[in-house]
């Protein structure tokens, strides 16, 4: 997980950016600390038994709620598997009992929006952060 986060093809446009070590480690402590509180989280991704990155849960620091997140190696990309697992984190959250979830998008960031629009997440707002217009999806379920 810290190598993930280190990397700047898989993290750099993730909340925060790449990590360094310390930092991906006290994050870790966090998520593991996060589970025990909510019964939701992070998973690793992993494909043919191989870490190739993360997706789940975590308390958005800007208030926005519970937000969903997904990161991938590089080499990873293309094979639809940002999308099987951001949608199987969305359900677990949901069966969970977790009524609403978003997630940020850079408008700019197609390969994101594409995923999260397809796991039927819908925008609901826009903001601006650091100069760039960002997307807030949710998924609700009553």
């Amino acid at each position: 997980m810290a190598r993930l986060k280190g990397d700047a093809g898989a993290f750099a446009l993730m909340l925060g950016g790449v990590r360094s070590r310390v930092q991906a480690e006290a994050e870790m402590a966090d998520d593991v600390a996060f589970w025990a509180r909510r019964g939701v989280g992070i998973f690793t991704v992993r494909e043919d038994a191989v870490f190739v990155g993360m997706t789940g849960l975590h308390e958005r620091p800007d208030g926005r709620g519970l937000g969903l997140r997904f990161a991938l190696f590089p080499h990873a990309r293309g094979r639809g598997l940002a999308r099987e697992a951001a949608s199987a984190a969305l359900r677990f959250a949901h069966d969970a009992g977790e009524k609403r979830v978003v997630a940020i998008a850079r408008e700019s960031n197609f390969a994101s929006r594409t995923t999260l629009g397809g796991i039927g997440m819908t925008v609901c707002d826009r903001f601006d952060r650091d100069g760039h217009a960002m997307l807030v999806y949710e998924s609700v379920r009553s």
